[in-house]
């Protein structure tokens, strides 16, 4: 198997690009592919100062190295998320990372908020993954508006989007849809906008150039995914790509191309204030903050109780 750039031996076979690289040309290949995806959705200004959301996994590591190399003015944001063993060997990574490059890393523990994880799923009825989503996108929210950061850069690749998309087109969840893009604008005084560079990108890509890049990353997927219906939606759409190569990304990029504008343009008001937080909010009290009262009463409750 030969490189399609330079003719030596490949070690990467991207079939949904038809191509294979050696990794001294699979390394630029990427770089020049996630930029091209800042570019052509607007993603970062020039100049902008970005926060990159890390969590410790391949993706949201490559990421921070790829907007580096690529010359963006970057600060890293690691939730410690109260997860027993993974949460803590996930920060080691993500420090580990930064400390390496000198680079800016704000870390945020919720089990010192009083909010982790695991205790939120033991406290309400909520499920664990639902609880943690509606943590992590407040205090993404939250810590960029507080420090003046023009915009927030995720690490969702394109599996991740074309299983969200599945995921609602199978429920015609059309919120949800009008909201997916690899750019979200603020539509509140405190929301920045949220990007995502890697959403052309497969997990498997990634991996990769952790891989070339001697980039150390939590291997395993965090506990409280297993049976998760993303991972459902991720096989069928493994299954399908196996059969026909670039299905996935024909699938996100003509819904984006397609489906998504029209969408967004009939979509719901934007947000108000939370009462009690000032962030955004659809409701009189934001999603956080309702997480966190409920939490509080189910404590009240079981103390009381001597439980």
């Amino acid at each position: 198997m030969k490189c399609t750039r330079c003719g030596g031996s490949a070690e990467v076979k991207l079939r949904q690009h038809n191509a294979n690289f050696c990794r001294d040309c699979f390394v630029p290949f990427l770089h020049k592919q996630v930029g091209r995806s800042i570019e052509k959705q607007n993603m970062i200004a020039p100049g902008e100062s970005v926060l990159v959301a890390v969590s410790g996994g391949k993706d949201s590591l490559a990421l921070w190295d790829v907007l580096i190399e690529l010359g963006y003015q970057t600060t890293g944001l690691h939730l410690s998320l109260g997860i027993g063993g993974y949460s803590d060997r996930s920060t080691e990574k993500t420090v580990a990372f930064a400390e390496a490059r000198d680079l800016e890393l704000i870390t945020v523990s919720l089990r010192e908020e009083g909010l982790a994880v695991e205790d939120a799923a033991r406290f309400t009825r909520r499920p664990a993954c639902s609880a943690c989503g509606t943590l992590k996108r407040h205090y993404f929210d939250r810590l960029a508006y507080d420090r003046g950061f023009p915009v927030v850069a995720t690490g969702h690749n394109l599996d991740d989007e074309a299983a969200r998309l599945l995921g609602n087109v199978l429920h015609w969840q059309m919120e949800y849809l009008a909201r997916q893009h690899p750019v979200l604008q603020p539509t509140h005084e405190k929301f920045v906008r949220k990007v995502k560079p890697l959403y052309r990108t497969t997990e498997f890509e990634s991996a990769a150039y952790c891989f070339f890049r001697k980039i150390d990353y939590v291997i395993e997927e965090c506990p409280n995914s297993v049976g998760a219906t993303q991972l459902i939606h991720k096989d069928a759409l493994n299954k399908l790509e196996a059969a026909s190569p670039g299905s996935k990304l024909a699938f996100v990029q003509e819904f984006l191309q397609r489906a998504q504008p029209q969408l967004a343009s009939e979509s719901n008001a934007p947000p108000r204030s939370c009462e009690s937080c000032g962030m955004p909010s659809f409701a009189e009290l934001c999603a956080r903050c309702r997480l966190v009262r409920e939490i509080e009463s189910k404590r009240a409750r079981h103390a009381a109780s001597g439980a």
